[in-house]
């Protein structure tokens, strides 16, 4: 499979859990509330951050992170879009990793648009030591920059990276 398909596999897949899960909690839960789902350790929560991962930039007295979060979003897509370019067939690490990044930046662009911010409903704490919430879009820019970042470890060493699929 060419990895232009391959990317956008993994970029659809992001983008249809991402808001598929957002519509859920949308519907499920009022906006504030949370319910326990694993006592001392996880709920399922409905913010909105109107700000970047992990509340950066959440502040209702700032009325400029809606365009700015979106053009980052669009300009995220286009460097992917020319990283794909640059990439190697068969480098699947990376083009996974560029697929669920521009997945999740355009999930919540989406809720943006959509919003004027950003739906985040995982909670995870331990005692007192609590994560920020966020979504399945932000799992994806997660885990999708690490396989980019496993992808060039692979590669400056030489190896050839292993197939993911």
């Amino acid at each position: 499979m060419n990895r232009y398909k391959l990317a956008a596999i993994w970029g659809t897949g992001t983008l249809v859990i991402d808001q598929i899960t957002k519509l859920w909690v949308h519907n499920a839960m009022e906006v504030w509330t949370g319910k326990e789902v694993v006592p001392g350790f996880f709920n399922l929560v409905h913010v909105l951050n109107k700000g970047a991962a992990w509340g950066f930039l959440d502040d209702e007295n700032i009325d400029w992170q809606r365009p700015l979060f979106i053009a980052i979003s669009l300009a995220a897509v286009l460097f992917i879009a020319y990283m794909l370019k640059l990439s190697r067939e068969g480098d699947n690490w990376m083009i996974a990793g560029l697929g669920m990044v521009g997945g999740g930046a355009v999930g919540n662009a989406i809720d943006r648009i959509w919003l004027g911010s950003v739906i985040d409903f995982l909670d995870f704490y331990y005692g007192g030591y609590h994560w920020p919430a966020f979504n399945v879009a932000d799992s994806a820019l997660t885990v999708g920059a690490g396989c980019i970042i496993i992808s060039t470890l692979l590669n400056r060493k030489g190896a050839t990276p292993p197939r993911l699929s």
